[in-house]
């Protein structure tokens, strides 16, 4: 299969980079053409200067951008260059009603299209180990198995056009949740004077741990948080659970409390860094009490 790359921020270049390794990969485009052009030289692939230019002559097109919008444009972008019978796997993590106007869109050309948003982080991106959730034609799902077999590790189809966001979507949800009780906890472990990387090595092989705490809390103990999962990233997404769930006409309180605290974080200047970063808004509650620090 010949294969087209789209995005090549944090995530984008370590899925591209795998589908070079599996030997999938033709050519990728990045907004920025610079950045497309270095990982083009560096992977030996090619650097189209447009979306039908990239599009021209492939099987199939990754894409992994930022937002509904930036989705529906590659798409559009795409269309003059797609081949009946081509697929386009959107990797993003956009709206599920976003997802079924891109197939929609596509279909119209006999093209077929998959929402395949995942999950793991940069690490799962650069390790070929990602979790991915599969919306979209069940007999397209079986051609794209190579594909997303060079991208991930657990491949599990959900269903039509949009259950794959819809997955990603309750994830998302369950990240908030543990993102905030790591940093709560590691905010309460710092208060009690406890050394930070021993707890993190003990607990992260208790029945508390998680994926988030084992590669997190160590930026909580550092007190850098370089950028895995961007904060206004994440708060784009949790806006898309709030529009889901209020179709319902429900509010989940753990996302708007969460949302919040990232407009919060984004208001001090912090929207860049890792999620791991509301460990300062954690922190400050300690920091404003006078109760000095239990020594262990």
């Amino acid at each position: 299969m010949r294969v087209g790359f789209v995005g090549l921020g944090a995530m984008g270049q370590g899925m591209a980079a795998n589908l070079q390794r599996a030997g999938l990969l033709t050519a990728v485009w990045n907004r920025t053409p610079e950045k497309a052009q270095v990982l083009a030289n560096r992977l030996q692939v090619k650097a189209p200067a447009s979306l039908p230019e990239l599009a021209a002559g492939m099987d199939a097109i990754v894409s992994c951008v930022s937002a509904d919008a930036d989705v529906l444009q590659v798409v559009q972008g795409l269309l003059p260059g797609l081949s009946a019978k081509a697929l386009v796997l959107d990797c993003s993590t956009i709206g599920a009603g976003t997802a079924q106007r891109a197939a929609e869109t596509l279909q119209k050309a006999d093209v077929e299209f998959l929402d395949c948003p995942v999950s793991g982080g940069v690490e799962g991106a650069r390790d070929g180990t990602l979790a991915i959730m599969v919306g979209g034609k069940e007999e397209v799902f079986a051609r794209a198995q190579p594909i997303l077999q060079a991208l991930g590790k657990t491949i599990t189809y959900f269903g039509p056009s949009g259950s794959g966001q819809a997955a990603k979507a309750t994830n998302q949800i369950m990240c908030a949740g543990i993102i905030e009780a790591v940093a709560e906890a590691m905010a309460f472990a710092r208060a009690q004077g406890l050394p930070l990387e021993k707890l993190i090595d003990t607990l992260g092989k208790g029945a508390g741990s998680s994926w988030y705490f084992v590669h997190r809390a160590p930026n909580m103990a550092r007190g850098t948080y370089p950028a895995g999962f961007r904060v206004r990233l994440h708060a784009k997404d949790l806006a898309i659970c709030r529009a889901m769930a209020a179709r319902f006409g429900v509010t989940l309180p753990l996302v708007e409390r969460m949302l919040e605290e990232y407009a919060e974080l984004v208001a001090r200047g912090h929207g860049d860094e890792d999620i791991s970063a509301t460990f300062r808004l954690k922190a400050e509650l300690f920091e404003r009490s006078q109760e000095p620090p239990h020594k262990a």
